[in-house]
């Protein structure tokens, strides 16, 4: 079994043993990929799964069904195509109610809505494969955070640049690309596959040019462009640094962002079926 591993520092060879390096004197800990904090499931008898990335694809699927189901009780839709009206109750980014209305929340609500059955399907694919990947190097705290900036960024780049009403988890996906492109950039770790993430995000931007498909490549570049940029600033994890401690702290504060967008979601949407 291979007992070396380069120092994340000084990028000298040293043991899998070692806590602090032999020849810098920095702690290395262990590495990201053994640590158990990002929670595989079931304790790894699922491998490739990661708990942040399937909760995510939960709360996904659980506001898919309560917008078919709300869609197709009031007769303006089906799972196969959400209605607008619908998705603009629970959230869906509308430029105008952003730009004029302050409804902010909407930027973050958006990123876990989808307008059709094709459409969660396709994103729970690629985000079930790519936030694992993600998860796995960055680690749990870093993944909310690129994720939310990304979702952020993405509809923020749509209020401006689009204006019809888009929806989707495609813009934190994009981050998601965003990263592992940032990774191969900045760390050794991501290198070999730097070209595989650029393709991705090429084939990406280009499918979104199929006239046949409504996608809001304004979203798909802003969470490319924000998630890239927050992943370079991150970083992968170090072991025991004031760094962990900020990325968890603002990992907290992600979460505590999405549950008030939630709770300003609730609030709206109770009005509106009133």
């Amino acid at each position: 079994m291979e007992t070396r591993r380069m120092c994340p520092h000084c990028r000298a060879f040293i043991t899998t043993k070692d806590r602090t390096c032999p020849y810098c004197n920095e702690a290395v800990g262990p590495r990201p990929v053994e640590r158990r904090e990002p929670g595989q499931i079931m304790g790894g008898f699922i491998p490739h799964a990661r708990f942040t990335t399937i909760i995510i694809l939960l709360l996904n699927s659980a506001l898919f069904l309560a917008t078919a189901y709300f869609s197709m009780s009031s007769g303006r839709g089906d799972m196969m195509n959400i209605a607008g009206q619908t998705l603009i109750a629970f959230g869906a980014k509308v430029s105008i109610a952003v730009r004029h209305y302050g409804q902010w929340w909407r930027l973050v609500t958006a990123g876990f809505l989808h307008g059709g059955l094709v459409h969660i399907l396709m994103n729970s694919w690629v985000l079930f494969d790519l936030g694992a990947q993600v998860e796995e190097v960055y680690g749990a705290h870093r993944l909310v955070v690129i994720y939310f900036v990304s979702t952020i960024g993405g509809f923020l780049a749509s209020t401006f640049w689009s204006g019809d009403l888009s929806v989707g988890a495609s813009a934190g996906i994009f981050g998601l690309i965003g990263a592992m492109i940032a990774l191969g950039i900045t760390h050794p770790l991501g290198a070999a596959n730097r070209g595989l993430y650029v393709r991705w995000a090429i084939y990406g931007l280009l499918f979104g040019l199929l006239p046949m498909f409504r996608t809001d490549n304004a979203a798909h570049v802003g969470g490319l462009a924000a998630g890239f940029l927050t992943a370079w600033l991150a970083g992968v994890p170090r072991y025991a640094t004031r760094k962990e401690t900020f990325w968890r702290a603002a990992s907290y504060v992600c979460l505590g962002l999405t549950a008030v967008s939630f709770f300003e979601m609730y609030k709206f949407f109770s009005n509106a079926v009133q």
